[in-house]
């Protein structure tokens, strides 16, 4: 499936095509338009006003995907609060991680050619905090089960 949104990715719309390509979209093909553009057919538009996987009541996009597909897995809602804390303003760095993850996606962007690229290499970030957050959290869980 073919998904839009506009280009110069940001944190939020970084977060989402990692969301969207390792839960919801194996095959996802993101493509990027000039702000104020026309979105070509069939696409499925994200992190733009006014479409349905956009911010919704004060929380950000990828917090609107996880909602929108049912996804619960208590790691990505724990990315999904940091992604939150960083892109919507009423939440700014709420979470602890959330400027430091702010800006190695702004440094991503800076460091990249364009936002295919930029998408690239924050999908190695963003499975990176996937699977450090998974593994404190089972380390967690085992240390609980001890005492």
């Amino acid at each position: 499936m073919r998904w839009v949104t506009w280009e110069n990715v940001g944190i939020d719309r970084l977060g989402c095509a990692w969301l969207i390509s390792r839960f919801i979209d194996k095959d996802a093909e993101f493509v990027f338009v000039p702000y104020g553009s026309a979105f070509p057919e069939g696409a499925e538009p994200f992190d733009v006003p006014g479409v349905r996987l956009t911010h919704h009541r004060g929380r950000c996009t990828f917090m609107t995907c996880l909602q929108e597909y049912s996804l619960t897995d208590p790691t990505v809602v724990r990315i999904g609060d940091i992604i939150n804390g960083a892109d919507v303003p009423g939440d700014l760095f709420s979470s602890p991680e959330s400027p430091g993850l702010e800006a190695v996606c702004r440094a991503i962007r800076r460091a990249s050619r364009d936002d295919a690229e930029a998408i690239r290499h924050a999908m190695v970030v963003f499975e990176g905090l996937y699977q450090l957050f998974s593994d404190e959290s089972r380390s967690n869980t085992r240390s609980n089960k001890a005492q």
